[in-house]
């Protein structure tokens, strides 16, 4: 994660919450009054976003002291602390909710990652998000994704070519993508993975007849015609699976012997977890 998109996002989150000033603390805390703030988990999961927590705080007050008691990735369960806050009780307060949001949203998607890791156990498979985040927060969702052991696709349209179905479509077919991207590729002197979706096992035979690319992502496909399409492409090209996967199906999937096993689940449709932040 870059320190300055990391600030740029901090200083946009601090406008938007704290605007012209925190009236509500404001009005009634005393200048300059010092304290202290723990917080307090509530639910048990995997911790996400301690170091981007610490980047809000000394960026909100330089002067708050953070004591960690549980670094990013660390088991916990209700009643763990996970940090310490010491300083002036305005800046305390300035910072809850940000800190909380992030905190919260960061550690859900890196408990639910984890809880599709662990259903891979002993394989080689391993469990990818998708860019189906939250707009402007998509480098805190892949980290908090990392965290929980899973692995990152891609970050956006820029780092890698994704040839889907509709890329297909538009561009008359496999063959005619796969060729023009590879042209473009030679063209622009960009050196880039293609990776390109499949929706059926003809499609399969298509792309295998055409080659030039480096990933076959199966589509929706069933189990059975996953084992079909892994045997069919005979480690030729790496392989993902994608579309519908669930925590009860992630491992049947991962046992047909594909690479990869992409879930949109894990950053679009996840439970925040419980903690809050609290004064003592």
């Amino acid at each position: 994660m870059e320190d300055k998109i990391l600030r740029q996002f901090i200083l946009g989150c601090i406008e938007e919450d704290i605007g012209d000033g925190d009236h509500s603390s404001l009005a009634c805390i005393p200048d300059n009054s010092t304290g202290k703030a723990r917080l307090l988990i509530k639910q048990p999961g995997i911790l996400a976003g301690i170091r981007v927590v610490s980047g809000v705080l000394s960026i909100i007050d330089s002067n708050l002291e953070m004591e960690v008691l549980k670094t990013d990735g660390a088991e916990i369960v209700p009643g763990d602390i996970g940090f310490i806050v010491k300083g002036e009780q305005l800046s305390i307060l300035k910072s809850e909710r940000l800190v909380l949001n992030i905190l919260q949203r960061m550690s859900g998607i890196a408990t639910t990652t984890n809880a599709y890791v662990k259903k891979l156990q002993g394989l080689s498979c391993k469990v990818l998000d998708t860019r189906k985040t939250t707009p402007g927060m998509r480098f805190l969702e892949k980290e908090a994704v990392r965290i929980g052991g899973g692995e990152n696709h891609r970050m956006g349209l820029y780092d890698m070519i994704m040839l889907k179905d509709n890329h297909i479509d538009y561009a008359g077919g496999i063959k005619n993508a796969i060729l023009r991207t590879n042209k473009y590729l030679s063209d622009q002197n960009l050196s880039l993975k293609i990776e390109i979706e499949a929706r059926n096992l003809n499609d399969i035979r298509e792309i295998i007849s055409c080659g030039g690319v480096d990933r076959i992502m199966l589509d929706n496909f069933t189990i059975e015609s996953t084992r079909e399409a892994v045997k069919l492409i005979g480690g030729r090209f790496e392989t993902e699976s994608s579309g519908g996967i669930t925590l009860e199906t992630i491992r049947d999937y991962a046992e047909c012997g594909v690479d990869f096993v992409s879930v949109g689940a894990l950053t679009h449709h996840i439970k925040s977890l419980d903690m809050s932040l609290k004064a003592f």
